[in-house]
């Protein structure tokens, strides 16, 4: 019985085939979007799940507290150490210390191989892999840090740096200055953690790297990039470890300005990729929103199917009323439209898979993946695509074939029914507003996402980002590192196409802080400031606007201040010129404020504009910023190079332009923008495809109409009004239903930024146009065909 189902539906699908590409186009474009949803949601959900004990392995990060709260994944260095000797919660505690695009030299004979290893350099103690499940193929985990000078390198680097050769034993040089020897190898890191780094060097070396995080009295500041990571025994609440806290700061924070401050608060494992207050990579609001839309062009596919299977019914009611005349049952007329229905289903979705197959290049070229699709590994997706291959049969099939399977039979032979008996058109109005409003929700929030980052990008910063190239200068802990900076900056100075040169910390906008405990009028203030250090060509290099005193004098100590407008304000000052030759103090050095700079954005627009120190620092310089003229860029940059090489030959080169680096602070904005656009793109595609299948059925139902029409001297435009008519309230509906939930949306989203766009009427205006002229553009063709067809001809098909 169920294969002469399937027998009859083929026929009925070949005989329609027009009806039947336009379902299976429509229904494979949404299952394909959805599949390639669901794999970039279920990857993100899947972060560090392969952890044996992720329920209880948690992250210290630290809250600032002053007029504004300030959120760091960092901790005080000491703080791992504190809780393992004072407290018995954790099974173990440890200290991850993380140095980011760290040199690796390699000597092979008289040949030395330099290496960059931009996922850097983790500094910490066998305990770690205690808490994580990073398990080693050679070496024991217990005990390969346990010396200093070891480290732990992946299978995946062993085999860059030593080829086949066994990598155990082997020395290698980090930062130019730690030699250590490979004492585990590990398995390669899984794409589903954060933990990214694949050298591991043993904590008693972390004073080679930076003897500031190694000391164990840095507890009055932080970096985000020192980590506290604990594994709670069983049965302890990250609630109960919190309430110790304080009793903490009383003994650590004696006469600290930090200690009301800072609150160190516990992190689940869980949440530390999705918590963007902490670095997170996205908040899951934005999965959500994916899965979401995945839902939404699911719905926009099926009820695609619906308004087609229900117009084409009035063309099947012979043959429905013939066979329930031959004694045909309406459960299996039922069952027969339920087999069309699953024979298009499987059709599209096994060109669905062969859409997503193609689709997922996108995907990982968008988000920087290595994402697969392998029905056989992976199960949650098999059953995903069962699920959806279900869901869609039923939601696209059931509604037509309980309508089609009660015709009545005498009526049907007679040919006298009408659109009342096949759920009529204000049912397959309902499904086209339902349609269009998703589509002009997606383009309503495409347009005001695609707004918001042009005003990011495009705003004026406060500082010179053109034409900037920041050039990472070594670390080097030598009597050496002052002279080749100099020499550095001197070297560059003289390259032609060169127009300033400046050595700091970071640029005025930057994702590091570094944060600085205040002293004023001899009062340590509860807030903190945005330290970076520079030299006296910092002003010039970014255009930074003086609007009291003056800049900085050359100097090789920490002498004298600039800070920015907004430091003045937290004090309350009525004018800049009145913080002027005071002195303030700053991580303990007392100095006098020389100048007061115009505020500019040292973060994103998600954030306010801190409170800023500059000082002479050129010394502890990270970067060396380079201003060059565009018209000679090639010959440029090959001479900075040459430069940089012959002053750091131990060192690998690398550069990066300063409008680029800016750009990542909304980096996963675009990635979303990008999603919707597709995403809206595909919506819009299922909808007109729809629209266009619907207006050839009006068409051919309004022949002999059309036909009269015309004989009686009606003129092209008002036959075309017909058809606009219909659709035009349809979309106005849409619009109206769409804009209310679009901006409401929106402006959710637009709260992350402190700086946003103003959601205006034009946004809405563009919206519906951009419809109307889609849909007409969709309609067109049909209408017009059908409007300039010859009378006699219409009125003869009667």
């Amino acid at each position: 019985m169920f294969k002469n189902y399937f027998k009859t539906g083929w026929r009925n699908l070949t005989r329609h085939k027009s009806y039947a590409a336009i379902n299976i186009i429509g229904l494979s474009l949404g299952i394909a979007c959805s599949i390639l949803i669901f794999i970039i949601v279920s990857y993100h959900l899947s972060f560090e799940n392969f952890n044996y004990n992720k329920e209880r392995i948690y992250r210290i990060v630290t809250e600032v507290h002053s007029d504004n709260t300030f959120y760091s994944r960092g901790t005080p260095s000491p703080l791992a150490k504190a809780i393992r000797n004072d407290y018995t919660y954790a099974e173990k505690s440890v200290r991850v210390a993380v140095f980011w695009k760290t040199p690796v030299n390699i000597s092979s004979g008289n040949e030395i191989k330099k290496f960059k290893e931009d996922n850097g350099v983790a500094v910490t103690t066998s305990d770690f892999f205690g808490i994580f499940n990073f398990p080693l193929v050679q070496g024991n985990i217990k005990t390969a840090l346990n010396e200093p000078n070891s480290a732990i390198i992946t299978q995946k680097l062993a085999k860059k740096y030593f080829g086949n050769e066994d990598a155990m034993g082997k020395v290698i040089r980090i930062n130019n200055t730690v030699d250590v020897k490979i004492t585990g190898i590990l398995k390669d890191i899984p794409l589903n953690t954060d933990r990214t780094q694949e050298i591991y060097v043993s904590d008693k070396n972390l004073k080679g790297f930076s003897a500031w995080q190694a000391s164990d009295d840095t507890w009055g500041g932080f970096s985000s990039e020192t980590n506290t990571f604990l594994l709670l025994k069983p049965g302890i609440t990250a609630a109960s470890v919190e309430k110790t806290f304080p009793q903490l700061m009383n003994k650590y924070y004696v006469n600290n300005p930090n200690k009301d401050a800072f609150k160190f608060k516990m992190q689940p494992l869980s949440d530390i990729h999705f918590n963007p207050d902490y670095d997170g990579y996205a908040d899951k609001k934005y999965l959500w929103a994916a899965a979401f839309i995945g839902l939404f062009l699911i719905i926009t596919a099926c009820v695609n199917f619906i308004n087609l299977a229900t117009a084409q019914a009035l063309n099947r009611t012979k043959e429905i009323g013939i066979k329930k005349v031959l004694g045909g049952l309406r459960s299996q007329l039922f069952w027969q439209f339920i087999a069309e229905t699953t024979l298009i289903t499987l059709f599209a979705v096994v060109l669905a898979f062969g859409l997503a197959q193609l689709g997922l290049r996108f995907v990982n070229s968008l988000f920087e993946t290595q994402l697969t699709i392998n029905l056989f590994k992976n199960l949650s997706l098999l059953i995903f695509i069962v699920t959806v291959t279900l869901v869609v049969i039923f939601l696209s099939g059931f509604y037509p074939a309980l309508i089609l399977s009660a015709f009545k039979p005498i009526a049907a032979l007679k040919g006298k029914l009408s659109q009342k008996n096949v759920g009529g058109f204000s049912l397959r109005r309902g499904l086209i507003i339902t349609q269009f409003a998703i589509s002009q929700l997606l383009i309503i929030g495409t347009i005001i996402i695609a707004g918001q980052m042009r005003f990011s990008k495009d705003t004026d910063l406060g500082f010179n980002k053109d034409n900037v190239l920041m050039v990472p200068v070594p670390s080097i802990n030598d009597s050496l590192a002052k002279n080749k900076m100099q020499l550095l900056r001197n070297e560059l100075k003289e390259i032609a196409g060169i127009k300033n040169v400046s050595l700091c910390t970071e640029a005025p906008g930057s994702d590091h802080s570094y944060l600085k405990g205040l002293n004023y009028n001899n009062e340590d203030l509860k807030w903190g400031v945005n330290g970076k250090g520079i030299d006296e060509n910092y002003l010039s290099e970014f255009n930074l606007q003086l609007v009291a005193g003056r800049n900085i004098y050359p100097s090789d100590t920490i002498n004298q201040y600039i800070v920015n407008e907004t430091f003045v304000k937290k004090l309350d000052l009525n004018s800049p010129q009145d913080i002027i030759n005071k002195s303030i103090t700053v991580d303990g050095v007392a100095a006098p404020v020389v100048g007061v700079i115009k505020d500019f954005h040292d973060k994103s627009f998600r954030a306010e504009i801190n409170p800023v120190v500059l000082f002479p620092a050129w010394f502890y310089a990270e970067n060396c910023a380079v201003e060059i003229n565009m018209q000679h860029m090639k010959s440029t940059l090959a001479a900075i190079e040459k430069t940089w090489n012959n002053v750091y030959p131990q060192n690998v080169y690398s550069m990066e332009f300063l409008d680029d680096k800016l750009a990542k602070y909304y980096q996963l904005d675009d990635t979303m923008l990008k999603l919707i656009e597709f995403f809206s793109c595909i919506a819009i595609l299922i909808g007109c495809l729809g629209l266009y299948g619907l207006v050839s059925f009006m068409a051919l139902q309004k022949t002999k109409e059309i036909g009269v029409r015309k004989v009686l001297g009606a003129r092209v435009g008002s036959v075309l009004w017909l058809f606009g008519k219909e659709f035009s309230t349809l979309l106005i509906i849409a619009f109206v239903i769409a804009a209310p939930v679009a901006w409401w949306l929106m402006n959710k989203y637009l709260e992350d930024f402190k700086y946003r766009i103003q959601i205006g009427a034009g946004v809405f205006l563009l919206a519906i146009v951009l419809t109307f002229v889609i849909a007409f553009i969709t309609v067109g063709y049909r209408s017009i065909k059908a409007a300039i067809a010859n009378p006699v001809k219409s009125l003869r098909t009667e």
